[in-house]
């Protein structure tokens, strides 16, 4: 969630370190590749990732400075 993006991992991602964005809205129709909604549709289950905050904060600390267009 938004919250938790913000005062809890600072907008930096603990999979990649880049910073966090709206979801992309898949279309509908498939226009190109095969990458739409009726391919792949939106899921309604929610995946628990629990971040390691020792690491997190190490991470943050390295590159948390930078915009996220710079990591």
């Amino acid at each position: 969630c938004t919250r938790c993006a913000e005062d809890l991992l600072f907008n930096v991602c603990p999979n990649c370190g880049g910073g966090f964005t709206p979801r992309p809205i898949r279309p509908a129709h498939h226009w190109k590749g095969g990458n739409y909604l009726g391919e792949y549709p939106a899921r309604i289950d929610q995946k628990l990732r629990p971040v390691d905050r020792a690491a997190h904060a190490r991470l943050i600390e390295a590159i948390g400075g930078l915009p996220p267009e710079q990591r």
